[in-house]
């Protein structure tokens, strides 16, 4: 078995979103979720992407459909603890754009989770893959790893 990666420091990411836990985030084993990373990775990125003016949920003619993710959880998180999440884009494709998540436990430098997803944009009405608009492309270009 290969030795395990060792956590991301907080000078991996380009662009950081603190968010908060909630009471309900907790499970009965006192501690985050698992499934709640993966909302916190969408919360982080799409919260980047409308305070850049690059995406306009409601009438956009591109979004972003995932279409794959993963996450690595190396230690836990807890209501009430405030997460930062530190992003950056490892590949910027035609259409499509890979986001690398790390969710850090209040102060702590090491990650205690990192995750990624895929976003392909689509035509909003036909749902077919569309070019980058140039505006989204610069400001995902700013945050490459």
């Amino acid at each position: 078995m290969a030795d395990r990666p060792a956590p991301a420091t907080r000078a991996a990411y380009r662009a950081f979103r603190p968010i908060t836990t909630r009471w309900m985030d907790n499970d009965i084993y006192g501690h985050m979720n698992n499934v709640v990373h993966y909302s916190l990775f969408d919360t982080a990125v799409n919260g980047w992407l409308i305070d850049q003016g690059v995406l306009d949920i409601h009438g956009g003619d591109r979004i972003g459909l995932v279409v794959e993710t993963g996450c690595r959880y190396f230690s836990e998180l807890a209501f009430p603890d405030t997460v930062t999440a530190g992003l950056r884009v490892a590949r910027l494709g035609r259409s499509s754009v890979r986001y690398e998540v790390g969710l850090f436990r209040n102060r702590d430098d090491h990650a205690a989770a990192e995750g990624f997803f895929v976003h392909v944009y689509v035509d909003r009405a036909t749902r077919r893959p569309e070019p980058l608009a140039d505006a989204l492309r610069s400001a995902l270009e700013g945050i490459i790893a």
